[in-house]
């Protein structure tokens, strides 16, 4: 199978009728569509060529002399899985079209059809070779790909990220990670823990944005019996708890000030004081802080303090958001279809995928892990995810065309009408009924529509 361009791709076609007009008119129509056509008058001459050579999609009728076209299928299906056939016949019937689909055929055709059709059914065909084949391509790359201790990217970003961690994590310098919510920092500090010298003593991670401001303190230092009222017994703070080891200080944007002034004794002196303690207590503790903000603003503002901040930015490790990273999205996406798929094998359409990098992504990672998630847990029995299921009616930019694109009008008039009934469900939440009337079409035309675009289409309306 070749591509001569973005849009046409040429199919190895074995044309397989013994109707002399089917042989002609339709072997013309497919060359016409940029296909190699093959014909074979009957099973048997079919056989021989399926002898000597391979075919992306062969065609075949049902009732022909010699081998009928349920035997030429088998055929096909013995030889390579990976063969479509679209049968075709005169003389259909349920049981004939179950027995078909059953034995693998991938459509089911009654005499006469429109030749369009079978150029349509030949396109998704090589459409979905071409993901069969891409997320091949990506499990080889998911293999090869660098991964820092349940960090996943190649992207040159994150090269530079794991350059950083790994010449970081043998020291005991502190280190601030910088990024959106979702980017995976709480990731990086694990990395960077388990690569140290500390990696046998604990990780205490804190969320400082989660822990009331009136209980931060004493959840960080801990507090003496008797310290307040409800102070029964004596309470071990998180920095005794990481002594001799890590302690992660997320969203440390959120610290209130007079928290900020007993963290810049820890980091100066290197010892804490319980609430109500009369004493102070030492603990070795490496400090990892990371903010979804800029501190420097902060410290600007007057939020943050400045001596502060400078005790933290030791070194900075900066991560990227997702929509700066698109050579990762395609490979974040598969590792999370590997992660929940239970080994099906789910693919994501290219228009689905051009609407994922088009996205922005303000949830990052964890948003894309989610989706793929939600996805695959209502794929049903369909092995392709849905782009309502990853998207939702969440607003996608429209990607200009490139400059210089050629396309057939056929293909312009698919891709406008597409963008269409999509932006119709969009603003109908996925209300077939409501878009078809924006469309000014019937259900059942949206229906036919959006089956022959290979959209998700649900059951058929009426």
């Amino acid at each position: 199978m070749t591509s001569s361009n973005a849009q046409t791709v040429s199919m190895q076609v074995l044309l397989v009728d013994d109707e002399k007009t089917i042989q002609v008119t339709l072997r013309d129509a497919l060359e016409a569509a940029g296909h190699h056509v093959v014909v074979a008058k009957d099973g048997l001459e079919a056989r021989q060529h399926l002898e000597e050579r391979s075919f992306d999609t062969v065609l075949t009728d049902l009732k022909m002399p010699g081998m009928p076209g349920m035997e030429v299928l088998r055929l096909v299906k013995q030889k390579n899985q990976d063969t479509e056939v679209i049968v075709m016949t005169g003389y259909g019937t349920v049981e004939t079209a179950v027995e078909a689909m059953k034995a693998g055929a991938y459509e089911y055709l009654l005499k006469p059809f429109p030749y369009d059709t079978v150029i349509l059914l030949l396109r998704r065909i090589a459409e979905k070779r071409r993901l069969v084949a891409e997320n091949r391509t990506l499990r080889e790359q998911l293999g090869r790909a660098e991964r820092l201790e349940g960090i996943l990217g190649q992207s040159r970003s994150m090269r530079e990220v794991f350059q950083t961690i790994r010449l970081v994590a043998p020291s005991d310098t502190r280190v601030l990670v910088t990024g959106e919510s979702g980017t995976g920092k709480e990731l990086v500090a694990r990395a960077i823990h388990t690569l140290s010298s500390r990696r046998t003593r604990p990780l205490v991670a804190i969320s400082c944005g989660s822990v009331p401001e009136t209980l931060l303190e004493d959840t960080l230092f801990g507090h003496e019996k008797g310290a307040f009222t409800d102070a029964r017994e004596r309470r071990i703070g998180k920095f005794e708890h990481g002594d001799g080891g890590t302690v992660f200080l997320d969203d440390i944007d959120d610290m209130p000030l007079s928290t900020q002034v007993k963290l810049l004794r820890v980091l100066q002196e290197g010892e804490i004081e319980r609430l109500g303690g009369s004493g102070t207590i030492k603990v070795d503790v490496r400090v990892i802080a990371a903010t979804k903000v800029d501190l420097e603003d902060a410290v600007n503002e007057g939020r943050f303090r400045r001596d502060l901040y400078y005790r933290l930015n030791v070194v900075p490790v900066n991560l990227p958001p997702l929509r700066d990273r698109d050579d990762d999205l395609k490979l974040l996406a598969q590792h999370f279809i590997e992660a929940y798929g239970r080994g099906r094998p789910f693919r994501i359409e290219t228009e689905t995928m051009d609407a994922m990098l088009r996205y922005t992504w303000p949830g990052n990672v964890r948003e894309l892990e989610h989706a793929v998630e939600r996805a695959i847990a209502l794929a049903g029995g369909n092995e392709v995810l849905s782009r309502e299921h990853i998207l939702g009616s969440k607003p996608i930019p429209e990607r200009k065309p490139a400059p210089g694109r050629v396309t057939t009008l056929a293909d312009a008039s698919a891709d406008a009408e597409k963008v269409a009934i999509r932006a119709a469900l969009d603003h109908t939440h996925g209300r077939k009924a409501e878009a078809a009337r924006i469309l000014g079409i019937s259900r059942k035309n949206l229906w036919e529509k959006m089956k022959h675009y290979g959209m998700d289409a649900g059951p058929p309306e009426t």
